[in-house]
């Protein structure tokens, strides 16, 4: 059956649902069913999308074309078009497609049997799906990302009010039959029946000669487009931000808006292909339609980075097959500072041979879907679609050649059903390091023969080679080789015992693990600095003459993430005055620019250090970041890049920091600077945790009372869930909030008690006195843990509620004397059990601790247990539970009393949630055994089969950062690219 052709053997009618988030994807959809048309079918389009996005240009025949103005989901709320209001968009899908779900699914029912739909197609609308299965019709999706995937990351931010929102999200697209999956795609992992198409582009109606020739524009000056999506820049554009002899053509400027004389306004409804492929460049964010119709026409872009969406498969999809894309940072593109990127961009030769046909192809697609052909499989059921989708998470991100992909970290996990075997002592790889002596000279510390210290030099020596990935390219014109470089190494942890318990001053029990972040720092005389190009543009003539200090860093592992490789800046803007800029001036600095939001991990470290111990940094300074550590696992991640970051910092000043400050100052990072409300436990296991031991310190505030040996007859595993975890999300802070809150709840019960007894005759009694100074105690009480379980139950467990809202307790008690929350008058937080939860923590940890010095014994080890399983219990009273982790603790205690198990004497014997919970990775203790490792597996490959995910296995130990210390290497031999 042909399209093109004015009448098919049949005539169809499609009812094409589309997304209220910008324009882009009405535009893709135009050229869908500007095909469907010329083949004779009728299309209905339920849009909110103005006409000329349609209509502009194209001849099609319009009494096949129904337009039905609905508006089903409003995708992002933007202040502009690369700033979005998380909780707002929330607030707002709620309103649309939550609130009225009944009502709109019988109404869509309704309508889609009236007009007769042969196919409903969704570009991505999660509720027609739904409808078209409650009107017995059949659905496909068109798309690259879905919107479960995107709000996923808001719920992080919003709170847990919106959780179950997403859920339905995904439940509505398995509904769906399959996925027509356009390139550049996020993970969607509710679809799992996918039919890649090629690009889906609008086509050309004037060569680019004939778009000069209408607008006025001569061959010789060079023109660069604006392209925001049709959306205003917000910029406020000046003459000097282009280089002299460019015009920009502005796309979505305002009416009322002046532009200086370099910059032209254009019509609300100019056709932008034609626009782009006559440019000698475009500069704007990235989206689909942007993105694609560079691509398709060769038009080299300038893109920056939405604080809103996963850009990286669009990203890895343009640097694979088209060298003609450069990132600028927000920064510059505000400021100004526009040339170097503009002539890097027109230097570059784009070059995109694949097809752009995906419009043509997605509607044979659908066109023969309609008329009754089966694409879809029967192996997966929407259920079990659904299912993964939830365990799966949504931040796992895609590489190239992977439909649901696992980062690289995973491999071995991926690859094999096993765990990875503790690194063995005897193999300390110093022979692996021997081959590579050669390439630097070690001038102070010792490698250790840690194979990860020895991977990370290797890799150092490499760089002088050609790269042809974009953080390999940066890193390799990082240092100046004829300089000394310093290394320090941080290792992320494993919460055995005491989590969020540490902010109420419990005792804990840490483990620092075996997967660390590298830091390679230089400090070097401005003048001798190698600045990258747009770094060098920002100083003007006279600062050239007298050299600036800058802060040039490099982050690997910058795919797996939505944020942009590299960082710069001049150290003089963490200044005012000659004085230090205060944390919330940093915070909001590295908050301007969502894709180098990251940096304020490594970066925060200098604020910190300029207002905490007043050190003038007036060298330079180059940074390269490598960290082993996974992201949103619950390990301790950003603790491991702060540390060893703060220490290469420290190494290279000669800065004399006891490691115990150091974790302090680490702390202040992430609190005042990074903006995450964390305790200082992960910051001190990764600074001074030993291999092999458990750190034990009493969190008032870093109190190390000592390290307690891991007895041999017992071992950790950390089993990760798949489930992102982030300790800056609404559901720790809330839960932070609502254990300070029960803390001002209990001393001002305290201080009521007092008055009461103050206003009666005492008696002599020594026992009355004693109640009195137990009293006196509590209403001055500093830490929740100070008071015992007992005195909490006799007095105070019965006035704190199980809720409160924001309001009414700012209302009676003014505040909650925790500098790194606010309260929300409006959110209603939980008490009674984020109260409860660190008072008896502190007794579980400090038992704990006693039972690992007692005597070898199964009772030990099922006492152990049982300790983890109440605390994982108690997190999810919290709140902090997750499907996957609890999954995991379940099949824990499916393997413990099973009857292999028990014939055994015990392997495995109990479970925990570690960190900030919500996910991340769960500790498990068990029997140092054979057995165990099997059980490990077996662990793995049942939830596995329950999720379809295979959870990687955390084991083994290694020294913190102090132990470690730290490498000054200088380089045996100058690298060619030098």
């Amino acid at each position: 059956m042909g399209l093109e052709k004015e009448e098919s053997e049949k005539k169809l009618v499609f009812a094409y649902y589309i997304t209220g988030h910008g324009f882009g994807h009405a535009t893709r959809v135009a050229e869908v069913v500007r095909h469907l048309i010329l083949a004779g079918h009728d299309v209905h389009l339920v849009t909110a999308a103005p006409d000329f996005v349609f209509f502009h240009e194209i001849e099609i025949n319009s009494q096949h074309l129904f337009f039905r103005r609905v508006l089903l989901d409003c995708g992002a709320v933007q202040s502009d078009a690369l700033t979005v209001d998380r909780r707002a968009s929330l607030e707002k899908y709620s309103e649309t497609a939550v609130k009225p779900r009944a009502s709109i699914l019988a109404t869509e029912t309704e309508w889609l049997n009236s007009i007769k739909a042969d196919l409903v197609v969704s570009d991505v609308v999660p509720i027609a799906c739904r409808a078209a299965a409650d009107a017995g019709i059949r659905s496909v999706c068109v798309a690259n990302f879905s919107w479960d995937f995107i709000y996923i990351d808001y719920v992080m931010d919003a709170g847990p009010t919106y959780r179950s929102m997403i859920w339905q999200i995904a439940e509505d697209y398995s509904h769906c039959e399959f996925l027509i999956r356009l390139p550049g795609y996020c993970p969607m992992p509710a679809f799992r029946d996918v039919i890649d198409i090629p690009l889906l582009v609008r086509r050309l109606y004037k060569s680019p000669k004939e778009v000069r020739e209408k607008l006025g524009i001569a061959d010789n000056v060079k023109l660069v487009i604006l392209n925001f999506g049709g959306q205003p820049s917000g910029l406020k554009l000046k003459e000097e931000f282009l280089p002299s002899g460019w015009l920009g053509l502005v796309c979505g400027a305002s009416d009322t808006e002046d532009l200086p004389v370099n910059f032209r306004k254009l019509a609300k409804d100019a056709y932008t292909p034609d626009l782009i492929a006559a440019c000698d460049c475009m500069l704007g964010k990235i989206g689909y339609g942007t993105f694609s119709e560079a691509l398709a026409y060769k038009c080299p872009f300038v893109f920056i980075r939405r604080d809103y969406f996963n850009e990286e498969p669009f990203l890895r999809h343009m640097l694979e097959y088209y060298q003609g894309g450069v990132e600028m940072i927000r920064r510059d593109l505000l400021t100004g500072h526009w040339k170097p990127y503009l002539e890097q961009a027109i230097s570059l030769k784009p070059c995109y041979e694949a097809p752009i046909d995906g419009g043509k192809v997605a509607a044979q697609i659908l066109q023969e879907t309609a008329s009754g052909k089966n694409y879809a499989s029967d192996k997966l059921s929407g259920a079990r679609r659904l299912r993964d989708a939830i365990v799966l998470g949504y931040q796992l991100q895609t590489v190239i050649g992977r439909d649901i992909a696992i980062p690289e970290w995973y491999s071995v996990a991926e690859n094999h059903p096993g765990h990875s075997p503790p690194a063995s002592p005897k193999d300390n790889g110093n022979s692996v390091f021997n081959s590579h002596a050669q390439d630097f000279e070690i001038l102070h510390g010792d490698v250790q023969g840690l194979p990860d210290t020895v991977d990370f030099l290797k890799s150092l020596s490499e760089l002088n080679k050609k790269q042809t990935i974009r953080e390999r390219k940066a890193a390799a014109n990082l240092f100046n080789w004829e300089e000394e470089i310093f290394v320090t190494r941080a290792p992320g942890r494993l919460d055995v015992m005491g989590g969020i318990a540490d902010y109420s001053g419990s005792l804990v029990l840490q483990m620092p693990i075996k997967e660390a972040c590298h830091v390679a720092l230089q400090r070097i005389h401005p003048s001798k600095h190698r600045l990258w190009k747009h770094a060098e543009a920002r100083h003007d003539d006279e600062e050239k003459q007298k050299p600036v200090a800058v802060l040039q860093i490099v982050s690997y592992g910058s795919e797996l993430g939505n944020r942009s490789p590299t960082f710069d800046m001049d150290i003089s803007d963490f200044t005012e005055g000659g004085k230090p800029i205060s944390y919330e001036k940093a915070r909001k600095y590295f908050a301007q620019d969502p894709s180098q939001k990251w940096a304020a991990y490594v970066a925060g470290a200098i604020v910190v250090l300029m207002n905490e111990l007043g050190v003038h940094f007036e060298d330079s300074i180059s940074m390269l970041v490598s960290s082993a550590v996974p992201e949103g696992k619950g390990v301790s991640s950003s603790a491991s890049v702060e540390v060893a970051s703060m220490s290469a910092i420290a190494a290279a000043f000669g800065l004399n920091i006891s490691m115990r400050d150091l974790a302090l100052l680490c702390q202040k990072v992430e609190n005042h600077v990074v903006g995450a409300p964390c305790g200082v436990m992960d910051q001190m296991t990764s600074a001074c945790g030993e291999a092999n031991k458990l750190l034990a310190m009493i969190c008032q505030p870093a109190e190390i009372v000592g390290l307690v040996e891991i007895p041999k007859n017992i071992r950790f595993w950390g089993i990760d869930s798949g489930i992102r975890h982030s300790v800056g999300g609404a559901d720790y802070g809330s839960v932070r909030i609502g254990a300070f809150m029960g803390l001002k709840m209990i001393k001002s019960r305290a201080s009521e008690l007092l008055s009461e007894i103050g206003s009666v005759e005492l008696s002599s009694d020594e026992t009355e006195q004693d109640d009195i100074n137990l009293l006196k105690k509590e209403a001055s009480l500093d830490y929740l843990c100070n008071l015992s379980p007992h005195r909490y139950e006799a007095l105070y467990a019965d006035i704190i509620p199980k809720s409160i809202s924001g309001g009414t307790f700012l209302e009676k008690y003014e505040n909650h004397n925790d500098s790194v929350t606010v309260i929300d008058p409006k959110y209603t937080y939980g008490v009674k059990a984020p109260n409860k939860h660190p008072i008896y923590e502190n007794f579980r940890v400090k038992t704990f601790k006693t039972l690992l010095t007692s005597a070898a014994s199964s009772e030990q080890l099922t006492a152990l247990g049982e300790l983890l399983y109440q605390c994982h219990y108690s997190y999810s009273a919290c709140g902090l539970g997750s499907d996957g982790t609890d999954r995991l603790v379940h099949i824990v205690q499916e393997l413990q009393h099973s009857a292999a198990s028990v014939s055994e004497g015990g392997t495995l014997y109990g479970a925990k949630i570690t960190g900030g919970g919500s996910g991340g990775t769960v500790c498990v203790i068990g029997r140092n055994c054979p057995k165990s490792d099997e059980q490990i597996s077996q662990l793995q490959q049942r939830y596995q089969n329950a999720t379809g995910y295979l959870p990687y296995v955390f084991e083994g130990s290694s020294p913190g950062a102090g132990k470690f210390g730290y490498l000054k290497i200088r380089p045996s031999s100058i690298p060619q690219n030098s």
